[in-house]
């Protein structure tokens, strides 16, 4: 019965428990992809997509037969009458008339115009695709960002937590000296205060880390408290590019100038549908048609209750003093401003990538000679320390040796992670995820 007891309790234990998640932890592939599946922006581009798809098969059908029906009932207050001689009337209609038609027509020249407007279609359909590329280089980038800023905010974090642990050893090896005697209060003093800076620091980074990971979250679409981590970027290994090569991927990539082009194709076909009204709009129509006194038009007392015909139809606006021409100047004019604007995107563009290349390229740099100086100032932290447990120097010396290694360090996880922001950055330029 104690058994049964025990268990029960241990039962209801674990089910009044809250239900823990585990903590996700991410890779940088894995966390682009996520955040491209869950973003608005893209989903909105899809649902453009598909938009111009059916835009697309729109257009086709235009070029189809199109059937027509029509049914009308008219209900007259008088019989229709014609007055003969002598003042006889003589019924001509009926009060009850129904009439149907079945109308068949297809177009068989349009001036072209049918052609260019699923031409536009298929441009349309292709610039979507565009647009949605250019969505997920953004939120790539965006993610990417994210990701690395979580890495460096990790790394601050160990500075500072390293920071306090050594600053707590020197105030303990300072507490042993000045109840010695061997050092002065103010130098006690010294290393506390140094110890209180550090540890509001230690806290400011366990923020920045907290509002790193938030940020992330948002990135990726989820709710912002989410228990989330990341995996590190593992061993530096430098990237080098050529920078004539990366100009001529990024102009042939870059979403931004594929979709100007298709633009300009796109202006140059208006100006090609502006001209279709030059040219005649030639149709043929077969038509089937009942007309009567019944609802199915199929009694008629006067004349034929059904008939059929067949011809061709011609419409064509010979004369609108100027009008048409007007237009096809007028898409001219648009595509000549898109083809001057086109060079200027390609400037800027270039420009982009000349900068994201000479940021990576500093970036290597600067994580090459922040190596040296972190080499250098933990042996000056070693060796200070080492002196002041022989009181060969005072607290002021450590204590400066440690905000020098505090600032390496820092400057060295600055420029590593700053070189993983300027490859992607170089990435979003070139065209690339």
């Amino acid at each position: 019965m104690v058994r049964f007891v025990m268990l029960l309790a241990a039962f209801i234990m674990l089910a009044c428990a809250p239900f823990s998640y585990a903590k996700r932890v991410y890779t940088l592939e894995q966390a682009v992809n996520e955040a491209i599946s869950n973003n608005y922006l893209i989903k909105a581009a899809i649902e453009s997509r598909k938009a111009a798809i059916e835009g697309l098969k729109s257009a086709k059908a235009n070029m189809l037969p199109v059937v027509k029906f029509s049914y009308n009932y008219t209900r007259l207050k008088d019989y229709p009458y014609s007055i003969m001689g002598g003042g006889y009337k003589i019924k001509m209609g009926h009060r009850n008339n129904v009439k149907w038609d079945l109308t068949i027509a297809e177009p068989i020249f349009t001036g072209y115009a049918l052609t260019i407007q699923k031409e536009l279609a298929a441009l349309g359909v292709d610039i979507s695709d565009v647009q949605q590329k250019q969505a997920v280089l953004d939120v790539a980038e965006n993610v990417k960002m994210a990701y690395f800023n979580i890495l460096l905010a990790k790394k601050a974090l160990m500075v500072a937590e390293q920071n306090v642990k050594a600053l707590g050893s020197h105030v303990r090896d300072a507490e042993k000296f000045y109840k010695a005697g061997l050092i002065p209060y103010n130098d006690l003093l010294k290393s506390r205060v140094a110890l209180a800076a550090a540890k509001q620091k230690e806290v400011a980074a366990r923020n920045n880390l907290r509002l790193a990971i938030s940020a992330f979250n948002i990135a990726l679409g989820k709710k912002i408290e989410a228990d989330t981590d990341v995996v590190d970027v593992g061993v530096f290994k430098p990237v080098h590019y050529s920078l004539e090569r990366l100009f001529s991927i990024a102009l042939r990539k870059r979403p931004e100038i594929e979709a100007l082009r298709l633009q300009l194709k796109s202006a140059f076909l208006g100006a090609r549908l502006a001209k279709s009204s030059y040219y005649p709009q030639i149709s043929l129509f077969a038509t089937y048609q009942q007309s009567g006194k019944d609802l199915l038009a199929n009694n008629n007392d006067f004349t034929n209750n059904h008939n059929a015909m067949v011809g061709i139809n011609i419409n064509w606006e010979i004369f609108h003093f100027g009008k048409s021409y007007h237009d096809v100047e007028s898409q001219y004019h648009k595509a000549f401003a898109l083809r001057e604007k086109i060079k200027s995107i390609e400037d800027n563009i270039k420009l982009d990538v000349k900068k994201a290349y000479l940021d990576l390229n500093t970036a290597i740099r600067n994580i090459k000679t922040a190596e040296v100086a972190l080499k250098q100032a933990k042996e000056n932290y070693r060796i200070t320390n080492l002196r002041y447990k022989q009181q060969m120097t005072t607290s002021t010396e450590v204590l400066d040796a440690r905000t020098y290694l505090t600032q390496a360090q820092t400057n060295y996880y600055s420029a590593l992670y700053g070189y993983y922001m300027a490859l992607a950055r170089l990435k979003r330029a070139l065209g690339e995820r």
